[in-house]
């Protein structure tokens, strides 16, 4: 079992490697292009192991998940060769912690209960839509606002509310986002982050399984492998119900639930986003905000409840 384990984590590192590699241009690390065809649009495995100042060899079986106890310097190495930012260079050492270990079993599942005083807290929250969320964008629990903004996503019940399943299967989504790519490409790179470290569970596998049946546009790029962090942000809606708005979002992290988050959007005060938002918050229908999700199941393939 613990072999098995520690293959699977050194597989993930391996995939997140290869991604990285075959996604960094030659000349963007100083390297001169020859006049040769090239089998791969990136760097190759070559390439890379002589520029981290590694073997060919032992990058091959990082790569194909046979190695599993990289050394601070060879990541960092690894890192500043393949010109990886913080966030993706921080997620390589996850990666290399968890397959080191050797875990034999995966842990459990977060929990999926909301505290009833953070159901309170997304009453005193309104007009301001906010909603808890699990790690694996499940909405756990929301305010009138919270649920309403996510156009058409009331349609659906609530144990199949997930975020990322209203950005690639929802309809409406296409129409309330003025950035849908930008957006979609965020979700995937989030939920990467946090499937690249516990790669085995089932809240998270389940979810990645029916995007991948469901969604050409998440296969393709839940297969470059890009890891970031949510970061405080504005987005644009183009609302059915009370047009064009602005907000600022939020993400707070549960003290004492680890991966539960709460989801806020705001505006200014006295401007036309924040009376869109007052609009928003009196005309949702009021639906038991303190409502907890039951446990994800697939959507029908078309994404309609």
């Amino acid at each position: 079992m613990a072999s098995q384990s520690a293959h699977s984590e050194g597989a993930e590192l391996g995939r997140f490697l290869r991604a990285r590699r075959t996604q960094t241009r030659p000349e963007h690390v100083g390297l001169t292009v020859g006049a040769g065809i090239r089998r791969t649009p990136g760097l190759r495995r070559e390439e890379l192991a002589t520029l981290a100042g590694i073997s060919i060899d032992y990058y091959v079986r990082l790569e194909r998940g046979k190695e599993t106890r990289p050394s601070p310097a060879v990541l960092d190495s690894l890192a500043r060769a393949l010109h990886m930012d913080d966030q993706e260079h921080q997620h390589l050492r996850e990666l290399a912690a968890r397959a080191a270990r050797y875990v034999s079993e995966p842990p459990p599942a977060p929990s999926r209960t909301v505290r009833p005083h953070l159901k309170l807290l997304l009453e005193s929250l309104r007009p301001n839509p906010a909603y808890v969320i699990s790690r694996s964008m499940d909405m756990l629990a929301w305010n009138p606002g919270g649920l309403a903004l996510y156009a058409g996503l009331d349609d659906w019940p609530a144990k199949h509310r997930n975020l990322a399943r209203y950005l690639f299967l929802h309809p409406a989504s296409r129409t309330l986002f003025t950035d849908w790519d930008r957006q979609i490409t965020a979700c995937v790179a989030r939920l990467r982050a946090v499937a690249g470290t516990a790669p085995d569970a089932p809240d998270l596998t389940n979810l990645v399984g029916e995007l991948l049946l469901k969604s050409p546009d998440f296969a393709r790029l839940w297969e470059r492998y890009e890891v970031t962090g949510r970061k405080p942000a504005h987005k644009t809606f183009r609302h059915p119900q009370v047009g064009m708005l602005t907000l600022t979002s939020q993400s707070l992290h549960v003290e004492g639930t680890p991966g539960q988050r709460i989801g806020v959007y705001t505006a200014e005060p006295g401007t036309p986003d924040h009376d869109a938002l007052l609009l928003l918050d009196m005309t949702a229908p009021v639906a038991a905000p303190s409502q907890e999700a039951p446990a994800v199941q697939p959507t029908p393939s078309d994404g309609t409840a």
